[in-house]
């Protein structure tokens, strides 16, 4: 065990996470800071009510570039690609020849090229699979040499302002260039949080520089791992390996939004006969989410049973909201059981929990809106 741990590669931040007491785990190949000194639910509510600044530098970043990206990785994903705005970004996943999702991930379309920020646990076998189906047709580059941080919460705005004015009125889900105090920053009004906030990726050597300058504001503390998925958790947010794999597609994930207009009659992309299939007929399972009646916290893999004691499904995620100061969950049951308010039990060491199928999110979102609409 020792042995596997010293093979997990380090953020550029690793240091300054200890200088911080931070609670350092090892997390999709990486060591990373789960929480701080003031834990993950002090951590969780000042996100909400402020700002927390997040390393997320162990997620992928990569670029791609040629003469036909645009149409080319088309073919690739559920969502409409080409009709993006310049700098705009969409959420979208790959998809397998089964309609399973392999990641899910955000675009941006820039000026001549893509760039795609990828789950962390899936970027080697996002790089293949890019490879697989582009490679000699489009340059496939991974931007290992930059980091990439998460501002997140109602202050993010506020903060991030004082150091690039035009960054105030960016629209949510779109991406700019700025200068923080001469520090080449690329960012995106963006985030895993529910709340306001922009993902900033700069290059590994300018990073200690951004984070030394973003935290010298009074109202920002860092945030760890733990937060971030109690947060993500909170907004109804899917997290891969968990309530997303390769045996799930995009309609029984609630993600059917995702799937372009043109796309849900034509198809046009890997595993479309699967998915149009379902859009169709309908999905045999469905994601849902879960408010127990007790206080005891329900994890991924618990049984799901209906109200009459048979078994419809399993627990994906599972958790405490401090928001809510109740455990929440999300799930899959079986179609003709997923039904809002529908009483359900969860089976936690052999025990039975009431629980009542509700809509997600569970907090509602505060994500930036603008008056005009892009």
């Amino acid at each position: 065990m020792e042995e596997e741990v010293s093979n997990l590669n380090k953020t550029v931040l690793f240091d300054w996470h200890r200088s911080k007491g931070a609670k350092i785990v090892p997390f999709a190949g990486y060591h990373m800071p789960v929480y701080y000194g003031n834990g993950i639910l002090k951590e969780h509510l000042h996100t909400r009510r402020k700002v927390s600044l997040f390393d997320i530098s162990h997620m992928g970043q990569i670029e791609l570039k040629g003469p036909n990206v645009y149409s080319d990785f088309e073919a690739l994903v559920p969502a409409d690609v080409f009709d993006l705005a310049e700098n705009q970004c969409r959420y979208t996943q790959f998809t397998n020849d089964r309609g399973g999702i392999i990641d899910d991930f955000i675009v941006t379309k820039q000026s001549d090229s893509l760039n795609l920020v990828v789950n962390a646990a899936c970027k080697m076998k996002d790089f293949t699979h890019l490879k697989a189906h582009l490679e000699g047709s489009i340059e496939i580059e991974k931007l290992d040499n930059y980091a990439l941080l998460a501002l997140q919460g109602p202050q993010s705005a506020e903060v991030l302002s004082k150091f690039c004015p035009e960054i105030k009125n960016l629209a949510f889900m779109t991406k700019q260039n700025a200068l923080i105090k001469g520090i080449n920053a690329n960012i995106s009004r963006s985030g895993y949080t529910g709340e306001d906030g922009f993902e900033i990726s700069v290059k590994n050597s300018d990073c200690l520089d951004l984070v030394d300058i973003l935290t010298s504001e009074p109202d920002v503390e860092p945030a760890g791992l733990g937060a971030r998925d109690t947060l993500r958790l909170e907004a109804g947010l899917c997290l891969y390996g968990n309530d997303l794999d390769e045996s799930i597609t995009p309609v029984e994930a609630g993600l059917t939004w995702t799937i372009g207009k043109q796309k849900r009659l034509e198809g046009g992309f890997l595993g479309d006969d699967k998915i149009l299939s379902q859009l169709r007929d309908g999905p045999e399972k469905k994601r849902i989410g879960i408010c127990l009646s007790g206080k005891v916290p329900v994890r991924s893999g618990a049984d799901i049973l209906d109200g009459e004691g048979s078994s419809i499904g399993t627990i994906s995620s599972g958790g405490y909201s401090p928001t809510l100061q109740k455990p929440i969950a999300m799930g899959y049951v079986t179609l003709n059981s997923a039904k809002l308010n529908e009483k359900i039990q969860i089976i936690v060491r052999k025990k039975r929990l009431e629980a009542t199928i509700i809509k997600t999110p569970f907090v509602e979102p505060n994500y930036y809106k603008t008056s005009k609409k892009k």
